[in-house]
C-alpha cells in the first residue's frame, strides 16, 4: 500500500485464481483501483495510492495533508475488507492467526512442524505470503496441510484484499485453524488488519533482543511473542529476560513462549496456546439460524 509503506504491488498472484491480479501503479500519482470479489459481501473498493519513498519526498503537487488523507483512505478500505474476512471466519468458527516476523526467523519451519503435528488433531489450512516463489507453500503441503500461495511482487506485506481472494481459493473447514504467514517484515504488516483473530510475532534468538523496542508497533499489535531457535541460546548473545522486558514495555499483555522448531522444545506449549485460542473462537461462533439445516 504505497503511500502508507512505500512498497509497490505491480503483480499480485494468488494460487488457484488462474490469472494474475495486476496492480498497475504509476509511481508518482495517486489513482484508483477497482477490486471485485465474487463474495456474499460487496468488497468492491478503490485504492488511492502514491508511491513516495518512506519518509522521503512527496509526489509533485502532493502536500502532507493529502498524503495523510490517502493513507487513511487506504487503511479504511483495507479495514472494511478485513471486517468481512473476520465475520466470515467467525461464522465458521475458524481461528485465523497472522504470523509475522523478520526474514530468517524460522517462521516457515515452525509452521511446517505445527501443521504436521497439529494436523493429526484438527484441520489446518495455511495462506503463504511471499514476494516470489511458491517454495513455502510446497513445504507446508508436504507436511500434510492445505495451503495456498500469495506472491505479492514488490509488495512487502499482505493486505485484507489478498487474504479475501485466498480464502476463495482455499476455504478453511469449519472449526479449523488458519495460519496466515505474512511476508517477512516487522514494519508494514503491523498496520494492516487481515481479519485475523490475533497476530503472533516470531522472533529468532539469532536476532537482537532489543527488536521489541526497535519495532514497537508490531509487538504492541501482537497477542503472543514466540522466541524461536531456543536450541541456539547457548551460542548467541541473546538475553531472553531482557527481550521479554522490552516486549512488555510496549505491550504489557503480550504472551511469551520459547520454542525450538528444530528440536521440538516448547512446541507442546505452543500447540496448547493455539488450541486454547481455537476453543475460544469456536465458543464465540454464532449459532446457525433455525431451519438453516433443513
Amino acid at each position: 500500500m504505497c503511500t502508507t509503506c512505500g512498497c509497490g504491488q505491480a503483480d499480485v498472484t494468488v494460487e488457484g485464481e488462474g490469472h494474475h491480479h495486476h496492480h498497475d501503479h504509476d509511481h508518482s500519482h495517486a489513482h484508483d483501483h477497482g477490486h471485485h470479489h465474487h463474495h456474499p459481501h460487496d468488497h468492491s473498493h478503490g485504492h488511492s495510492h502514491d508511491h513516495g519513498p518512506l519518509g522521503g519526498a512527496h509526489a509533485p503537487g502532493m502536500d502532507g495533508s493529502r498524503i495523510v488523507e490517502i493513507e487513511r483512505d487506504i487503511l479504511a478500505k483495507n479495514d472494511h475488507i478485513a471486517a468481512h474476512n473476520r465475520e466470515d471466519l467467525a461464522a465458521a468458527g475458524v481461528l485465523a492467526l497472522n504470523l509475522v516476523s523478520s526474514p530468517g526467523s524460522g517462521k516457515t519451519t515452525l509452521l511446517a512442524r505445527t501443521a504436521e503435528e497439529m494436523g493429526e488433531r484438527l484441520p489446518i489450512a495455511v495462506i503463504e505470503g511471499d514476494q516470489q516463489t511458491s517454495n513455502d507453500a510446497e513445504r507446508i503441503r508436504a507436511s500434510g496441510a492445505r495451503a495456498v500461495q500469495i506472491n505479492t511482487g514488490k509488495g512487502c506485506h499482505l493486505d485484507a484484499d489478498m487474504v479475501a481472494r485466498a480464502l476463495k481459493s482455499l476455504p478453511p473447514e469449519p472449526e479449523s485453524v488458519l495460519f496466515i504467514e505474512n511476508v517477512g517484515n516487522l514494519v508494514c504488516p503491523a498496520g494492516f488488519d487481515l481479519g485475523e483473530a490475533a497476530k503472533v510475532v516470531i522472533l529468532s534468538v539469532t536476532e537482537g533482543d532489543d527488536k521489541p523496542i526497535k519495532y514497537p508497533d508490531m509487538f504492541a499489535a501482537a497477542r503472543l511473542m514466540v522466541l524461536n531457535k531456543a536450541d541456539l541460546l547457548p551460542y548467541v548473545p541473546f538475553d531472553v529476560q531482557q527481550c521479554v522486558a522490552y516486549a512488555r514495555r510496549v505491550n504489557p499483555q503480550i504472551g511469551v513462549l520459547t520454542v525450538s522448531a528444530l528440536t521440538g522444545e516448547g512446541m507442546e506449549a505452543w500447540y496448547g496456546w493455539i488450541e486454547a485460542q481455537r476453543a475460544i473462537q469456536v465458543a464465540l461462533t454464532p449459532a446457525a439460524p433455525r431451519g438453516a439445516a433443513e
